[in-house]
C-alpha cells in the first residue's frame, strides 16, 4: 500500500522555563470574558453596597424613630407616677413597655431597672453624662451580645434620669437577610457577565478564528483556502486581504516551482551529455597527455557533482509539488544499512545492529531510507572527518538509526538550520569543504514522508556530533515479506 505522511523535523533545544500560572500570555476572548465578568461584578457590587446603604439608613432611621417616640410615652408615664409618689420598684413592676425593651432609672443616686440583663454596666458613660446634662440621648449599644437602641432622658421636677434600650434584633436579622441576597446577586450577576462575554467573545471572534483555521492549512501546504468575504465592512477588507496573500504566495511558488523544474530538466540532458563524452575519454585515457590526468580527473569529479545536484534538486521539486509518494515494501532493515553503509564501513566506523531488529522485516521506502543513511554518512563524511558509529536500534516502538562522527559538532543555534536547503553551516564554510547543502534537506524530506524524526545532538562524551532518525515500526501484513 502506498501512503504519504506528514514531516517533524526538530532540533534537541534547551528546556525553557515555562511562566508561573499568573504569567502565562491568555487569549484575547479569555481577557473579553474576565473583563465582562470584572464590570459585571464592579457594577453590580455598586448597586448592591448602594442599595444595601440606602435601605440600612431608610430602616434604621424609621426604627429609631418609632422607638423614641415611645420611649417618650414612657417617659412620660413613669414621671407622672413618680410626681405622685409611687415607688419606683412598684412602677417598673407595673410599667406597660414595648415587648423585649427595659428600663433603669436613675434617682437619689440609686440605679434600678426592669431586668437584670441592663445596668449600670451596659451603658456607655458618655450617653450617661449627657443625659445627665439635661439632654435627651440615643445611642444603638451591644447588651448581653444582642443590638439594641437606648434612648436616654433627663426626667425634669423628679431628679430621675430615664433609660429605655430596645431590642434590634428583627432588624438586625432582615438586614443581614437583604445583605446576603444583595451578595448572592452580585456574585450571580458577576457568573452571568462572564458567559455573556463569553458568548459574545465567541460571536465577535469566530471570523478571526475561521481566518486562523484558514492561515494553519494554508502552512500545511493547503494554497487552494480562502476565507468567505462577508458583508461586514469591518471584516471584509481582512477576508480579502487574507485571500489575496494567498493567492499572491501561491503565484510566487507556483513560479519558483516551474523555474525549478525547468532548470532542472534543462540540464538534465547537458550533463548527460557531458558524462558521455567524459566516459569515451576516460576509455582512451590512454592516450591523453600525463597533465591532462588531473584536470580529467577534476572535471569528471564536477560533472558527477553537478548530476547529483541536478537529482537532489529534482527530488526536492517533486516533494514541494506533492507528487512523492512513499512505495512501502517488506524490507530486511540490517541488511538495508549495511548494504547503503559499505563504502563508509571499516576501521574507524562500525555498525551496531540490535538484537531486535536483526533478521526482522519492516514497511520501508528502501531507496529512501538509503539515501538517508548515505546522505548523514556523506554530510560526516565532508564536513566531521567520518562517522565513527552506525547505529539501529529498536526504542519505544519506533526504529532508530544514529550517525555518530568526529567533528567538533554542531553549535545549538544551528541545529533546527542545518536541515534547510542549502545551509551549510559556519564550520563548513570556514573550512572550505563542499557539498551542496541539500544532503541534510533531503533527509529530512525522506524522514517526513515516513512520518518520521530527525535531529542532531552531542555525540557521547561532548566530542562530535550524532544524528538520529526515528521512523515508526510498521509490521508488513500477516504472510507478506516474512
Amino acid at each position: 500500500m502506498v501512503t504519504v505522511a506528514r514531516a517533524r523535523v526538530r532540533a534537541i533545544m534547551v528546556p525553557v522555563r515555562r511562566p508561573g500560572l499568573w504569567h502565562t500570555p491568555r487569549g484575547l476572548r479569555f481577557r473579553v470574558t474576565v473583563a465582562f465578568a470584572l464590570g459585571s461584578l464592579a457594577l453590580a457590587t455598586l448597586l448592591a453596597a448602594g442599595t444595601f446603604l440606602v435601605a440600612r439608613h431608610y430602616l434604621l432611621r424609621q426604627r429609631e424613630r418609632a422607638l423614641v417616640q415611645q420611649s417618650f410615652v414612657d417617659a412620660r408615664a413613669v414621671r407622672d407616677e413618680l410626681e405622685r409618689r409611687t415607688g419606683v420598684p412598684e412602677l417598673l413592676g407595673r410599667l406597660d413597655r414595648v415587648p423585649g425593651s427595659n428600663v433603669v432609672l436613675a434617682t437619689q443616686g440609686r440605679w434600678f431597672g426592669t431586668s437584670v440583663a441592663l445596668g449600670r454596666e451596659n451603658l456607655p458613660d458618655g450617653l450617661v453624662a449627657a443625659v445627665r446634662r439635661g439632654e435627651p440621648v440615643r445611642q444603638r449599644v451591644v447588651v448581653g451580645g444582642r443590638p439594641a437602641l437606648v434612648v436616654g432622658l433627663p426626667l425634669a421636677g423628679v431628679d430621675t434620669l430615664y433609660f429605655q434600650a430596645f431590642p434590634l434584633d428583627e432588624l438586625d436579622r432582615t438586614l443581614r437577610t437583604l445583605r446576603n441576597a444583595l451578595a448572592t446577586g452580585t456574585a450571580l450577576t458577576a457568573i452571568l457577565g462572564g458567559v455573556l462575554g463569553l458568548w459574545v467573545s465567541g460571536r465577535v471572534l469566530r471570523p478571526l478564528s475561521q481566518t486562523t483555521a484558514a492561515a494553519e492549512r494554508v502552512a500545511g501546504g493547503d494554497l487552494a483556502t480562502r476565507v468567505e468575504v462577508t458583508d461586514d465592512p469591518d471584516l471584509a477588507p481582512l477576508a480579502r486581504s487574507f485571500n489575496r496573500m494567498v493567492d499572491a504566495v501561491q503565484q510566487r511558488i507556483e513560479r519558483e516551482r516551474r523555474l525549478t523544474a525547468d532548470v532542472s530538466h534543462e540540464l538534465r540532458s547537458p550533463i548527460a551529455s557531458l558524462q558521455a563524452a567524459a566516459r569515451m575519454i576516460e576509455r582512451r585515457a590512454d592516450t591523453l597527455p600525463g597533465e591532462l590526468a588531473e584536470p580529467f580527473a577534476l572535471l569528471r569529479s564536477q560533472i558527477e557533482r553537478l548530476r547529483v545536484l541536478i537529482e537532489d534538486l529534482l527530488e526536492l521539486f517533486r516533494a514541494d509539488a506533492g507528487t512523492e509518494a512513499l512505495e512501502l515494501a517488506p524490507v530486511r532493515l540490517d541488511l538495508l544499512v549495511a548494504e547503503a553503509a559499505h563504502p563508509h564501513l571499516g576501521a574507524t566506523c562500525r555498525l551496531e545492529v540490535d538484537e531486535a531488529v536483526r533478521r526482522r522485516r519492516v514497511l520501508l521506502d528502501r531507496r529512501r531510507i538509503e539515501r538517508v543513511v548515505v546522505n548523514l554518512l556523506d554530510n560526516a563524511a565532508t564536513y566531521a572527518g567520518g562517522a565513527t558509529a552506525l547505529r539501529v536500534r529498536s526504542v519505544d516502538g519506533m526504529v532508530r538509526i544514529e550517525v555518530e562522527d568526529r567533528g567538533p559538532g554542531v553549535p545549538g543555534d544551528e541545529r533546527d538550520r542545518i536541515f534547510r536547503r542549502f545551509y551549510r553551516g559556519r564550520a563548513a564554510a570556514s573550512g572550505g569543504t563542499g557539498g551542496s547543502g541539500l544532503g541534510l534537506a533531503l533527509v529530512a524530506e525522506q524522514v517526513r514522508l515516513h512520518d518520521g524524526d530527525v535531529w542532531v545532538e552531542d555525540a557521547p562524551g561532548g566530542h562530535g556530533a550524532r544524528f538520529v532518525v526515528t521512523l515508526p515500526w510498521r509490521e508488513p501484513p500477516e504472510g507478506v515479506g516474512r
